[in-house]
């Protein structure tokens, strides 16, 4: 039983020494110039221990944003057509998640809306499409109120506003 277990280990270590050797010889390689091994031995000891922190569990496990519903989307529909700079902003298509815990009295959430863009005129004739221009996300404070969750207009700021092909 001692002699399978000092086997293991080792191949294992044989394992790390070969893994190690290729690491640097890859590194000269790519870089032209000797390795530094002190520090690339740390970044992996560094990026290891990272990895087995209990404080980033969050960043491995990552969990789906929760749909939610808003009592004022027409007014968040308006201040967002303002700030982005499109003609309008459809609010069926209006979606808004969270991450924060929906218990909690002021949470953060992410809003995404698709935006159109002016009509087009060709020839004295005015086109209406109904095809969005835009996909607008942004992000804002949100507070439960008596009428449900209502979005802090004046806190509704915008990440990015995609123009749709």
């Amino acid at each position: 039983m001692a002699n399978k277990v000092v086997r293991i280990i080792l191949i294992i270590v044989l394992f790390v020494v070969f893994f190690e050797v290729g690491l640097f010889s890859s590194y000269t390689i790519v870089t032209a110039e000797a390795p530094n091994i002190p520090g690339l031995i740390d970044m992996q000891i560094q990026k290891i221990s990272n990895f087995f922190n209990p404080e980033k569990v969050n960043d491995v496990l990552v969990k789906d944003p929760t749909p939610i519903n808003i009592s004022n989307k027409k007014e968040v529909a308006l201040k967002m057509e303002n700030i982005s700079n499109v003609d309008g902003v459809n609010v069926d298509s209006m979606n808004v998640t969270t991450r924060d815990d929906t218990r909690n009295k002021n949470i953060t959430v992410n809003i995404e809306a698709l935006g159109y863009a002016s009509p087009n005129s060709t020839s004295g004739q005015i086109i209406i499409s109904q095809n969005p221009s835009y996909k607008i996300i942004a992000s804002a404070d949100a507070t439960f109120k008596g009428t449900g969750l209502m979005v802090k207009t004046d806190t509704i700021v915008i990440n990015s506003v995609l123009k749709l092909y």
